[in-house]
């Protein structure tokens, strides 16, 4: 524990001066890849609390525009299907009479909380800080829309900020990676909760305005996961969208979109790019996607990955994820890029960077982490061999252009949840995950500890523009302070053990730091 723990959190983290609007360009590795987790097991663990210091016993992909229904079920889990009535369309509540809520299946609600419940023993910052900051209610007045995943993990972040003093209302930003018993949970628990895993189109629109729009609530704050909550706030209710305190957003395609409406005057009020900020990318995007991709590709095709031939499309963090994971197994890993610097790091690293078409017919499986469009297009598929599998890690679900598959003179054969064989005319199979959507949001579990660090750094930045001075953050899209990634990588260091060393008066002098940090200048790429 650092010298921190223990201590009230101070949430006054910075001058007025420090956070510059940030004009970079929005990162091109895959969005969402560990804002949550997506299928909660029903094998159960012995699991050991951890100690973070607490006075008392305690009790966070975005879709696209082409969104639809799919005649397809998703990789389920523990979430059952209830019956073919919409939750929109049936009356619900809770045992003690709340009916503030759509989802699926409000008896799921004991299974869900159970789920949080081994989701907070692997989420130790988001759990310290919960605890430090309870009695000060530093989101107090904050009204907050919240259109996440909905999972165990996003759960523990929903009611933590509920802990926090703030009103919130949620739905989903992905229509197939909502835990149904955690809705359940949240619902049961008097949270005002609109999603369910499977909803079409217009479901989901009317989940966010469910969430927007309802008697007594003004919303204030965006809690967003691929800026849908933004776009529908600003078309729909202009006036109270240009009276918000803030918006945090943590995906690429969020992210780009706030830069957009920036650059054309259009962002009437100040945002953080959560995406960009040290613990996000390095954490979420690195180490969650190195573990979650063998997870996606085992419990969907169960393929020996020693001695395949893959092809990872893209090397920034989410790429250096992938293949670093599918190397450790064996595997023969080729790297695509388009950046020069990107390229030569994976060269340095022992990849063979080449272009789709010089392996495509060669690879065994193939995955998009590009962030792009159509990186993935119907001539590479009709080259591929027979048995290849094609899934994306990147960006929701345009790297891989699905509907070039979607003509008469191919087969689609379903051979499980989430997994598509394409059948050409000639008996070729392509074997594709979860329709070109993330496969570690659809297929595969993502690790707790990682979502705490993207969690704890949304909360983070909730406090801080919901708290911030007047005047101090304009209507433009700004960085995380570095204070603040420092602050969020501290509360997760406990579990192992780590002691941080702390720099002498003649050291700190030296480097010309404080000793109490930030140690790093904000042009430092860790």
């Amino acid at each position: 524990m650092t010298e921190t723990a223990g201590k009230s959190v101070r949430f006054e983290l910075m001058d007025p001066g420090t956070a510059l609007p940030a004009r970079i360009s929005p990162s091109r590795e895959g969005e969402d890849s560990g804002d949550s987790g997506f299928k909660a097991r029903e094998t159960r663990r012995h699991s050991v609390t951890l100690e973070l210091n607490r006075p008392s016993e305690r009790r966070m992909s975005s879709v696209s525009s082409s969104r639809r229904s799919s005649v397809y079920s998703s990789y389920s889990g523990s979430s059952d299907s209830e019956d073919e009535v919409s939750p929109r369309d049936r009356d619900q509540k809770n045992a003690k009479g709340f009916a503030d809520f759509r989802i699926k299946n409000i008896r799921q609600a004991g299974f869900g909380r159970r789920e949080i419940c081994i989701a907070e023993q692997e989420m130790p910052g988001i759990m310290a800080l919960r605890e430090r900051a309870r009695s000060e209610k530093p989101l107090k007045g904050a009204s907050i829309v919240g259109c996440t995943h909905i999972t165990a993990q996003v759960a523990v972040l929903i009611e933590s900020l509920v802990e926090l003093g703030a009103a919130v209302r949620w739905s989903a930003c992905n229509i197939y990676s909502t835990q149904n018993e955690v809705a359940a949970a949240l619902a049961d628990s008097g949270i005002p909760v609109f999603a369910w895993k499977g909803e079409t189109e217009d479901d989901f629109w009317w989940c966010i305005d469910k969430c927007v729009n309802a008697d007594g609530w003004q919303p204030n704050m965006i809690l967003d996961d691929g800026g849908d909550a933004t776009h529908w706030l600003l078309k729909k209710y202009p006036a109270v969208f240009s009276n918000m305190r803030g918006i945090v957003e943590e995906s690429v395609t969020g992210v780009h979109r706030l830069y957009q409406l920036a650059k054309v005057g259009k962002l009437t009020v100040p945002a953080m790019n959560i995406n960009d900020s040290v613990t996000k990318t390095k954490f979420d995007n690195t180490y969650c996607c190195r573990e979650s991709i063998v997870d996606a590709l085992k419990r969907t095709t169960d393929a020996m990955i020693g001695g395949k031939q893959v092809v990872v499309c893209g090397y920034g963090e989410v790429g250096k994820g992938v293949a670093s994971a599918l190397k450790g197994l064996g595997a023969i890993v080729y790297i695509t890029e388009v950046d020069p610097i990107c390229a030569l790091q994976g060269c340095m690293d022992g990849y063979k960077v080449v272009r789709l078409e010089e392996v495509v017919s060669e690879v065994d499986i193939l995955v998009t982490c590009t962030g792009n469009k159509y990186v993935v297009k119907r001539w590479h598929m009709d080259r591929l061999k027979s048995g290849c599998i094609v899934c994306n890690m990147g960006h929701s679900n345009t790297e891989i252009d699905v509907a070039a598959l979607r003509t008469p003179e191919l087969k689609w054969e379903k051979v499980r949840s989430q997994v598509d064989h394409i059948v050409w005319p000639d008996g070729k199979r392509m074997i594709l995950l979860a329709e070109g959507r993330l496969i570690n949001l659809s297929c595969s579990s993502i690790p707790s500890f990682v979502v705490s660090i993207t969690t704890t750094t949304q909360v983070l930045a909730l406090i801080e523009l919901f708290n911030a001075p007047s005047g101090r953050y304009k209507s433009d899209v700004y960085l995380l302070p570095k204070k603040m990634d420092e602050y969020v990588a501290s509360l997760h260091l406990s579990p192992f053990s780590a002691h941080l060393t702390e720099l002498s008066d003649e050291q700190a002098n030296y480097m010309g730091l404080s000793k109490a940090g930030p140690f790093k200048p904000n042009f430092y790429r860790y």
